[in-house]
C-alpha cells in the first residue's frame, strides 16, 4: 500500500479528518519550506550554514511540530533566496 493509499484511508475516519484538518497550516508551511530549499538547489545543511545554525534545526524545522519564530522562517526564506510574506484570511 502507497502512503497516498494510506492517508486517503486514514482521512475515511472523521476523527482523524478534523486533526488533520487542523494542522493543514502547518503542513501547507513545511510543503513551502521544502519547496523553497529545493528551488534553490540546497541541502539542509547549506540552509544551516547560510543561516548560521545547525543541520539538526533545519531538519527539526522541516518535520514541523515545532512553532518557529518569524524571525527564524525570514532567515530560512533568505537563505532560500526568498522573502517572508504574511498574510491573514478569513477563518473557515
Amino acid at each position: 500500500m502507497s502512503l497516498q493509499n494510506l492517508k486517503e484511508r486514514a482521512l475515511l475516519n472523521e476523527e482523524v479528518r478534523r486533526e488533520y484538518d487542523e494542522l493543514e497550516g502547518e503542513f501547507v508551511l513545511i510543503n513551502q519550506l521544502l519547496n523553497m530549499r529545493k528551488a534553490a538547489g540546497l541541502t539542509q545543511e547549506q540552509v544551516a550554514d547560510k543561516m548560521h545554525t545547525k543541520k539538526s534545526n533545519i531538519s527539526r524545522l522541516e518535520r514541523g511540530g515545532v512553532a518557529p519564530k518569524v524571525d527564524t522562517l525570514k532567515k530560512y526564506a533568505k537563505a532560500c533566496g526568498f522573502e517572508l510574506k504574511v498574510s491573514f484570511e478569513p477563518a473557515r
